[in-house]
């Protein structure tokens, strides 16, 4: 059950948090322009070394703000959590009546938050410096960054299930999760260029949906509501086995001690 005022608490509490320390807000805008001026000058270079071929400004710098936008989304819910898990909070949290539900609640709107001003940053760099623009696709951009966000959320109560499980030292299996999910995802390339199974693979991740679309929509072949229908409905479904992950993992660590026991060192 999600209690509202639990929910904003734990949103309130990240806040208060970054308020107090300008060393965890600067992350949020420091990768962020790194990236997007490095693969601006990429693209840039390339449309410039390239002739007769589509814009790189436009579909290479494009995938990586969209990308960052989902990696930023995942990261807002496990950073969040880690906070508790660094500070040693988590077991005060939940000796008061907070449940899961509003725990989990209060993460994702705290990555809401981090991810908006996000993609504030990330527009205004692409579209100040490098001329990027999404007008063209109006709207339409709405329903596919709601895809990249549901499976950002998705993915990062699925980590955080995974370090509550192994404990704090697996944190660092998580930072390369969209690392390794880009190969099969299609960010840079449509799907078709991968061999099978890897397409198989892309196919179960909603970011596969969007990028296809965005290509398609682009290339002047028109929009595909299945297609994103698709990548909707699987993201749907994804954060609903997170968020079951998270609630089994949480009840198995209060049946074994586990969450008295949790601290800074690994947990078996």
């Amino acid at each position: 059950m999600i209690r509202w005022p639990a929910l904003y608490a734990i949103a309130l509490r990240q806040l208060y948090l970054m308020r107090g320390s300008p060393t965890r807000v600067l992350p949020i805008f420091a990768w962020v322009a790194v990236d997007i001026v490095l693969w601006g000058f990429i693209a840039r270079y390339l449309a410039r070394v390239s002739d007769g071929v589509p814009d790189f400004t436009a579909t290479l710098l494009g995938a990586v703000l969209l990308w960052d936008f989902f990696s930023r989304v995942m990261q807002g819910v496990t950073t969040a959590f880690l906070e508790d898990v660094w500070s040693r909070n988590f077991l005060n949290l939940f000796a008061s009546p907070l449940s899961v539900g509003s725990y989990l609640g209060g993460l994702v709107l705290t990555s809401v938050l981090a991810s908006l001003i996000g993609l504030a940053v990330m527009l205004a760099l692409a579209g100040g410096v490098f001329g990027l623009s999404f007008a063209m696709l109006g709207l339409l951009l709405v329903p596919y960054l709601l895809v990249l966000f549901l499976f950002g959320i998705a993915l990062g109560i699925f980590a955080s299930a995974m370090v509550l499980r192994l404990g704090p030292a697996s944190e660092w299996l998580v930072w390369p999760i969209p690392a390794l999910l880009s190969p099969f995802a299609g960010v840079f390339y449509p799907l078709d260029t991968l061999p099978s199974w890897m397409q198989a693979i892309g196919r179960a991740l909603p970011p596969s949906y969007v990028f296809e679309g965005l290509r398609s929509v682009v290339a002047g072949q028109g929009f595909s509501m299945p297609e994103l229908i698709g990548g909707l409905v699987l993201a749907l479904v994804q954060i609903a086995l997170a968020c079951w992950l998270f609630a089994a993992v949480f009840k198995g660590a209060i049946r074994s001690g586990l969450l008295a026991r949790y601290s800074a060192e690994s947990v078996a």
